[in-house]
């Protein structure tokens, strides 16, 4: 039996880029599949690129968004340490996931941006055994507050940096009967929560009044939870009985991204924006949890180790279009998104894999002061196999299939 990974997403937990990061932290963003980086007019480019703060009206504006979140109930077909074979279905999963944005008017030259948003999550249930033996419930919130402050460096050119504050919170159940060399009910129970720091820096650089161009990086930032745990084992061999209940801990990282995006807006105010992002998943070599050597020799064996996870970097490749109307702006893109789970450590946990998301939304001004918007996106997640020449760590032969996500958001934007 193999320790899982302690988190999900409370509100977000989309799996829409490949790991448990997410990208679609607001209206827009959800609308151009996050292809807004080197354009952006809106309250959110405090959190995609605080260097355009510099470059928008001398006025305050703050938006807030809400999106409902669905997952699909993932399926696996196959077997299970040579067991089964099996034909398991997940739980589906349906979310409301606030953010808020805000824009200062100029401070001196420079501009402040705040945003309240959920960076990355994770949220898999299984409740039909084999799967539920290891991730019954696999759950991890992040909450990100990201402060942000922008200056000129000439008319073409702005910087900016910003201090990230996480609160990440997971849980994680698992239960089922085991073989440890007599049949054992082996079960777990952790929740934890951490508070952690990171940073980012943000270019932007308008050559021209058609040509814009970014260049942001969000640091790593290691969410270091700590918490309580209550694991068990029970059979009718005294010797397999133990129980602790005490400290856990764990580390696991929400990696470092670098964004380089180029927009460029015709004559029809129509705007189209490239963007190419990499993903630094190989911080996540490992998982590895922590009970100060207290959970004793049985179930440490059960429970202990540290579990290889090998991830790689990914690319995300990202298009987005924009046409500007009297009152009206519409939106579209499409993101093609890479998975960093290895198929020979791929889990019940995180059924990750390649996809291609597809997205559309509108924003209407009401009034000078008023903006309302609604978008909306839909990830198509390729199934993902394995064979029994891949060795995977946990035991699976088979295959993953049935893990698209739908994404709406709507959104008010006031100016004052």
């Amino acid at each position: 039996m193999k320790k899982i990974a302690l988190m999900s997403l409370v509100a977000s937990s989309v799996l829409m880029a490949g790991g448990w990061k997410i990208p679609e932290t607001s209206l827009n963003g959800v609308a151009l599949s996050a292809a807004n980086i080197a354009h952006n007019k809106s309250a959110d480019a405090a959190y995609y690129n605080p260097a355009n703060m510099v470059f928008m009206a001398d006025e305050d504006v703050m938006e807030v968004d809400l999106m409902y979140i669905g997952l699909e109930a993932p399926n696996y077909k196959g077997t299970v340490g040579g067991t089964g074979p099996y034909d398991l279905n997940a739980k589906k999963e349906n979310f409301l996931v606030p953010s808020v944005h805000y824009v200062s008017g100029k401070a001196g030259e420079a501009r402040i941006g705040l945003s309240i948003v959920s960076p990355g999550g994770l949220s898999k249930r299984w409740d039909m055994e084999p799967a539920k033996t290891s991730a019954e419930e696999f759950t991890l919130q992040i909450i990100e507050i990201n402060p942000t402050v922008a200056i000129p460096l000439g008319d073409k050119v702005s910087v900016a940096a910003g201090f990230r504050i996480l609160h990440s919170s997971g849980v994680v159940k698992s239960s089922g009967t085991v073989n440890l060399g007599a049949a054992a009910v082996v079960t777990r129970n952790m929740e934890g929560d951490s508070i952690d720091y990171g940073y980012n820096f943000a270019l932007a650089y308008k050559p021209t009044s058609d040509l814009e161009m970014g260049l942001t990086y969000r640091s790593k930032v290691d969410l270091t939870i700590e918490g309580d745990a209550y694991l068990n084992s029970s059979s009718a061999v005294p010797a397999l009985n133990a129980t602790y209940g005490g400290s856990a801990s764990v580390t696991v990282p929400l990696p470092a991204a670098v964004s380089l995006a180029a927009a460029y807006t015709f004559a029809s105010e129509t705007t189209i924006e490239l963007v190419y992002e990499r993903n630094f998943w190989s911080a996540y070599k490992n998982i590895d949890f922590d009970y100060n050597g207290n959970e004793g020799p049985l179930l440490g064996a059960i429970f202990g180790g540290a579990i290889p996870k090998a991830y790689v970097d990914t690319n995300a490749f990202r298009l987005g279009i924009t046409q500007d109307l009297d009152k009206l702006r519409l939106m579209g893109g499409v993101v093609y998104d890479e998975s960093p789970v290895p198929t020979q450590s791929l889990d019940f946990s995180l059924p990750d894999s390649d996809s291609i998301s597809v997205s559309l939304g509108g924003r209407y001004e009401v009034t000078d002061s008023i903006e309302i918007g609604l978008s909306a996106l839909y990830s198509m997640r390729e199934s993902r196999k394995i064979t029994a020449q891949d060795a995977n760590i946990n035991g699976l032969v088979g295959e993953f299939s049935n893990s698209n996500v739908l994404i709406i958001s709507t959104g008010v934007s006031y100016k004052f």
